[in-house]
């Protein structure tokens, strides 16, 4: 998450209403949701709901979201679209995991991916891949933010996430900076570790960020939350732009 200017061309004009409709309920049969790969009444979640399920037994790890999701779908909106299918299983694991933990948001998996899309072109800028595990290798960092070329960002983490004990930068697939990493991080693929780097972590930790903004299916706070994310109104456009293209070509 960075404060950047986002250079877009006139296809990121496209209104963010088009991304609503594409991104959130209800949407168009089979691709904005996607189909999950179990039933959730038999999930971890659901054990962990019952007390009397789990005395004398350690508590149920989280379940890792990738794993929620349809296997098949996912491969074939990786086809469709050329997003790799580990990037698919992770934002739309997140956008599943989501509906179920905060059904009044409405975040899509499209928005996601159009967002993972401009950082870090779905975890691979600067010539790093994406793991089956869903790690980031080599680690994605974004530019010094040193006052030089982009604004001053005093250290928060003494280096820990980032690598850089004199100032801040962003880190990971969806460039959190390390003071919003420690306020959203998340656990996504139930290792026990929230780690900026783990595509399933970060999908979950941006998407419980843009969902503190509201119905996300609502034009204004869909808006409202991507500029949250990075206050540039291009960023915003790019964003949409990219979002529409994704899960236009998922259908």
């Amino acid at each position: 998450m960075r404060s950047v200017g986002v250079a877009v061309g006139a296809a990121a004009l496209i209104a963010v209403a088009a991304v609503t409709a594409l991104s959130a309920a209800p949407p168009p049969e089979g691709w904005s949701v996607a189909p999950t790969a179990f039933d959730p009444g038999s999930s971890a979640e659901a054990a962990a709901a019952d007390p009397a399920a789990n005395q004398g037994t350690a508590p149920p790890a989280p379940p890792a979201i990738a794993d929620r999701v349809d296997q098949h779908w996912a491969a074939e909106v990786s086809r469709r679209t050329g997003v790799a299918t580990r990037a698919i299983l992770a934002y739309s694991g997140a956008a599943i995991a989501l509906a179920s933990e905060q059904p009044g948001c409405r975040l899509g998996w499209s928005t996601l991916a159009g967002l993972a899309a401009v950082e870090s072109h779905h975890g691979t800028s600067g010539g790093s891949t994406v793991g089956p595990d869903g790690r980031v290798s080599p680690p994605i960092y974004g530019p010094d933010l040193d006052g030089t070329a982009y604004d001053a960002v005093a250290d928060t983490d003494g280096g820990a996430l980032d690598g850089d004990p004199s100032g801040d930068r962003a880190v990971g697939p969806f460039q959190f900076l390390p003071s919003t990493w420690r306020t959203w991080g998340a656990d996504g693929n139930g290792d026990g570790v929230a780690d900026p780097q783990q595509l399933d972590d970060a999908a979950l930790a941006a998407g419980r960020m843009l969902c503190s903004y509201g119905d996300l299916s609502r034009a204004d706070r869909w808006r409202a939350a991507i500029y949250g994310y990075n206050h540039v109104d291009s960023y915003v456009d790019a964003v949409a732009s990219a979002a529409n293209a994704i899960a236009a070509g998922a259908r």
